[in-house]
């Protein structure tokens, strides 16, 4: 009986250990607890901002973002979406597209898309589209952010008025004391680049985001904002300068990481936010 009841203990691991090296994901909660992905969506029911902060080559992490936002539309007319992966000067065509104006292939035409819009940011958009949940275009132009990073903020003093519209108010603050932009001058250091101007071309793009979503706040909007996770883990980058406006706003925040072993995290990536995500490394990556 001892030998049978062996055989099947180890028969019983192998199936869970094959298990285990084929589940897509697992979360956590910001006490190291594992949950399910229920427990995402009842939290951000109750939330006026949520951040999701994604790897933005993880197919996986694209298909939750769009199951999310499956689960917060029924009945919800204040909902709203926005996203880092479209510039604030293409809001007029995205508008125009979502009105039903134009088709999709002019719409892709006319936009900035990044490489993997098709596969990753298109479901989103398309169901947001389809019932009638407005977008906002939150992020900086590039060019504008490029010029910071070469010439610091003082470089945006020279642009139009015109272009400044698509840019949170100057002067913007910028604390290069949060850990999140100490550690990127950190692990820049060496650069034959301005560690300081790098900084502030980061800090432009978080409150900038930030502003993007501030008047829709202020109406009392939900808003599912989609990001790269390094904007808002740890509550800071862009969800340091929605809290300068909205200081009692309720926020929630999710982080994505990839490990090879799904089935705990350590406590520093605890502390990132408010849920995690935890992909294999070996997902499928759109690029």
């Amino acid at each position: 009986m001892h030998k049978f009841s062996m055989i099947f203990l180890a028969y019983m691991a192998s199936i869970w250990t094959t298990q285990a090296q084929t589940t897509p994901f697992t979360v956590f909660n910001n006490k190291g607890e594992q949950v399910n992905f229920e427990a995402i969506i009842e939290e951000s029911k109750s939330a006026q901002l949520i951040f999701f902060g994604e790897l933005h080559n993880n197919t996986m992490v694209h298909w939750l973002q769009l199951q999310l936002l499956k689960a917060l539309q029924p009945e919800n007319e204040k909902l709203m979406l926005a996203g880092e992966f479209f510039e604030r000067d293409d809001q007029l065509t995205i508008d125009e597209w979502m009105a039903g104006w134009m088709t999709d292939k002019t719409f892709e035409t006319e936009s900035k898309l990044w490489n993997n819009y098709a596969t990753d940011y298109k479901p989103l958009m398309l169901f947001a589209k389809t019932n009638t949940i407005p977008f906002i275009a939150s992020n900086i132009p590039r060019k504008y952010a490029s010029l910071v990073s070469r010439e610091g903020l003082e470089g945006l003093e020279k642009l139009s008025e015109d272009a400044k519209r698509f840019i949170a108010p100057l002067p913007v603050t910028v604390d290069r004391t949060l850990p999140a932009y100490a550690a990127m001058k950190e692990m820049m250091h060496g650069s034959s680049m301005n560690l300081d101007f790098m900084i502030d071309a980061q800090a432009i793009k978080d409150a900038t985001m930030a502003y993007s979503m501030q008047e829709y706040l202020e109406k009392g909007h939900q808003v599912l904002h989609i990001n790269g996770s390094y904007h808002s883990n740890f509550y800071e980058g862009i969800v340091w300068y929605v809290r300068q406006q909205f200081p009692n706003l309720p926020i929630l925040t999710i982080n994505t990481v990839e490990q090879a072993d799904l089935s705990s995290i350590d406590e520093r990536t605890r502390q990132s936010a408010d849920f995690i995500i935890v992909t294999p490394t070996d997902i499928p990556k759109s690029y």
